[in-house]
């Protein structure tokens, strides 16, 4: 899998990458589970992971830490991603959103300790904070760059207004905005969150390639039909229905991020890199889906 540059200014990133964000949602994770899933992304060319610190309840990123220090691969080897910004009340039961200064800079130095690294190559907002002043936040993001903490900065889940807003007040580049975007959820297009993004000559990250699985296993009526012309459209590239949507993510310039615990489908999202969707394939998928 060849390598990418992100934006203009970095960094380069694997075509496909890895996140740890449904590892949540599976029990007890143990440090060797990750670290067999690492090793296979690694065999497969996706040398490029995305954390944040609320993943596993703050658990993913200490056992990533520990792959780290084992000395399995080098660090120099992989681009690693972390967020900040998702916080859950004391009783677990609120959740809310958090871009003070203070947060950001306690949040990058936490995960830091966690992933044993002393250094992050991206390091994201998980979600735009309405009650935040875009100045301290901007100052805040500037500081852990020059600090070294991080080599860039990004967004995610951003809107174009909120992704303006902070850019506004920062002199370095926000190098991508990591978005929902697959075939049951084609929005981002509409609404011009993928126009902006390019504009800043940077590359969208595309959360939930496969909608959930919805693409895959969803029983409505535009999944039936989307499958059946995932199907027709794939037979021409040998391809199946997940590396066909997921090269349709591709062809269109995202980044998929893939969240699989299954070896099967990482190695389908991987392997969706080879595929080239003409034009008219494209457009033909995106008539069954998009807003016309």
């Amino acid at each position: 899998m060849k390598k990418v540059s992100l934006s203009d200014s970095g960094p380069k990133v694997s075509e496909a990458i890895y996140g740890f964000w449904r590892w949540t949602d599976e029990g007890a994770v143990t440090t060797s589970q990750i670290e067999k899933t690492v090793n296979l992304c690694l065999e497969l060319g996706i040398n490029t992971f995305d954390h944040a610190d609320v993943y596993g309840d703050f658990t993913i990123e200490e056992h990533f830490g520990k792959i780290i220090k084992n000395k399995s691969f080098k660090r120099e080897d992989i681009v690693l991603f972390s967020k900040c910004g998702i916080r859950k009340s004391d009783d677990k039961y609120l959740t809310y959103y958090d871009t003070s200064r203070d947060h950001i800079v306690n949040s990058i130095n936490g995960s830091l300790k966690r992933l044993n690294t002393d250094h992050l190559d991206i390091f994201l907002l998980h979600q735009s904070d309405f009650l935040s002043d875009p100045e301290e936040t901007a100052t805040a993001l500037a500081e852990i760059v020059k600090a070294g903490k991080t080599k860039h900065i990004g967004v995610a889940n951003f809107t174009v207004f909120q992704h303006q807003l902070l850019a506004s007040y920062l002199r370095i580049p926000i190098v991508t905005n990591h978005i929902e975007l697959n075939l049951m959820n084609t929005s981002a297009i509409e609404d011009g969150r993928i126009d902006f993004i390019k504009q800043s000559f940077s590359k969208p990250l595309a959360w939930a390639p496969l909608a959930g699985g919805k693409i895959l296993n969803g029983t409505d009526e535009k999944a039936v039909r989307l499958r059946s012309k995932l199907e027709e459209i794939g037979k021409k590239y040998d391809a199946n229905i997940e590396q066909t949507a997921v090269a349709w993510l591709m062809k269109l310039g995202t980044l998929p991020i893939i969240g699989s615990l299954s070896e099967t489908r990482i190695r389908n999202g991987a392997s969706a890199s080879d595929i080239k969707l003409s034009h008219q394939d494209w457009y033909e998928i995106y008539q069954v889906v998009g807003k016309q």
